[in-house]
């Protein structure tokens, strides 16, 4: 194990033997039948999640509406997510006639030796995507690991050798690359369908901003320090957008998204945040996944109107917008010398219409006006959920996920999932590179051959690339 955060007074291995049901319960269950299909003990995958935060209901959502899947342990640093988590799954599990059990801790690689769990769903903040990551292989788990895939790109290069060294399957929670109307841009976009392709358009938002947000009391039911981890800048105190706050009687949940991505000292923001969304479908559609562009130019340089991104091909990608009336919304639109294509969640557009089904061309993206509509009937739809939940109905629990379902898939077959490390090591490496031109304010060279600079020291000892972890903490 890379990392051991220590306890006073017991080690990691008398916590878990001491631990209020340790590792028996969850071996054998009383039941193998799941919505009908009989399931053999040796099919089930159990998983283990980490990060327990607002992506994580989403995300066991999705592995709950996957066959032969069960959750036996949950991990966070804060206490009370830890119990809304626990609470959500035994719900689900009671309305599935399965084991009614979650086991939880504090530090996660408590969790990892658990021989009973198969895989782990990281669903942290990004610094600690590495060293979980890591740890988790190295303990023979297999990861579905929330994008981005790293903090660093160094991160991320570490993560496709801990991966591949130990043998083990991961998924980058990029979950576009399993949407149907994702796939089928990549296919016209590769069988030649608009031409030669010269420009991409892809919106994903605003770099980071320099961390600003004023010092807060922490509250009793988060561990920050452990929450912090190997991050090292002073500068970083707590502050509840950070980590936004729940409440359990009455559940209310988080109101925002934590703000860590937001900051350059925490995160990437939204360069990072949906660039390994939109510039991530932009890489495989010109067959850029394992490699990238070799010049970024930051927006604003001698004049430059958008961020830019230049491949050897000749191919130049920016980061505008996409759509002539909605310049907000994210999305990306393929520029080629027989036309063009649009595409987006829920929508896509070729400048030749017969080349998109009917089941896939969708709406366009909503303004920022009918977004806030649609909130207030998102917010309806939850309070439904809750009742839907409290009264035992499984399907509250599920959604259909063809992501997840690839990651399981591969979890018994041992193939390449989807969405594998080195794609999002690649996605990632481009994110972080475009962060980097945009902090120095010129333009940064890279080979993605060599996985180096061209002769740019200053570029190169830049904390995106990598950092000197916060002692007890390291990579390597």
């Amino acid at each position: 194990m890379k990392v051991i955060e220590k306890k006073e007074g017991i080690n990691r291995r008398q916590f878990l033997r001491y631990s209020a049901l340790g590792l028996a319960g969850l071996t054998i269950l009383p039941s193998w039948t799941i919505d009908g299909v009989r399931i053999a003990p040796s099919d089930r995958v159990v998983l283990g999640f980490i990060g327990l935060g607002r992506q994580s209901l989403s995300d066991f959502r999705g592995f709950a509406g996957c066959t032969g899947v069960q959750v036996a342990a949950c991990c966070d640093v804060d206490s009370m997510k830890i119990a809304r988590f626990q609470r959500r799954v035994k719900e689900w599990q009671k309305a599935k006639e399965l084991a009614e059990r979650c086991d939880s801790y504090e530090f996660y690689p408590d969790l990892l030796e658990r021989k009973d769990i198969d895989a782990v769903c990281i669903v942290s903040p990004d610094h600690w995507h590495a060293l979980m990551t890591i740890d988790a292989c190295g303990a023979g788990k297999d990861v579905f690991c929330q994008k981005p895939l790293s903090y660093t790109i160094t991160e991320g290069l570490q993560m496709v050798k801990a991966v591949r060294n130990n043998k083990r399957v991961l998924q980058v929670g990029s979950q576009q690359r399993s949407s149907g109307e994702f796939q089928k841009a990549i296919e016209l976009v590769q069988t030649g369908a608009i031409g030669h392709i010269e420009k991409i358009y892809a919106r994903v938002g605003a770099p980071p901003a320099p961390f600003n947000l004023p010092e807060e009391k922490v509250p009793g039911n988060l561990n920050w320090n452990l929450w912090m981890g190997p991050l090292n800048d002073p500068k970083i105190h707590y502050h509840s957008d950070l980590c936004p706050p729940i409440s359990l009687e009455p559940e209310e949940n988080e109101k925002l998204w934590g703000a860590w991505r937001w900051y350059r000292e925490t995160g990437n923001g939204y360069t990072a945040d949906w660039g390994a969304h939109m510039f991530d479908i932009a890489q495989a559609a010109i067959g850029m996944d394992g490699s990238g562009p070799v010049e970024y130019i930051p927006q604003g340089y001698n004049g430059t109107q958008y961020a830019t991104m230049k491949y050897a091909n000749g191919i130049v990608m920016t980061e505008q917008p996409y759509l002539d009336d909605n310049e907000s919304a994210q999305g990306i639109k393929f520029i080629g010398t027989n036309g063009w294509i649009e595409v987006a969640r829920g929508y896509l557009a070729c400048s030749d219409p017969s080349k998109v089904p009917a089941d896939l061309a969708g709406n366009r993206p909503l303004t920022q006006a009918q977004r806030d509509e649609r909130r207030a009937q998102t917010a309806a739809q939850q309070a439904q959920q809750s009742e839907r939940r409290r009264t035992g109905n499984a399907l509250a629990f599920e959604i259909s996920s063809p992501h997840m379902q690839n990651f399981i898939d591969c979890v018994r077959s041992r193939k390449n999932p989807i969405a594998p490390v080195e794609v999002g090591c690649s996605t990632n490496t481009l994110c972080c590179l475009m962060n980097i031109a945009t902090e120095l304010e010129r333009p940064v060279k890279w080979n993605p051959a060599t996985l180096s600079f061209d002769n740019d020291e200053e570029a190169a000892s830049h904390r995106l690339y990598y950092y000197q972890y916060r002692h007890p903490y390291s990579l390597y």
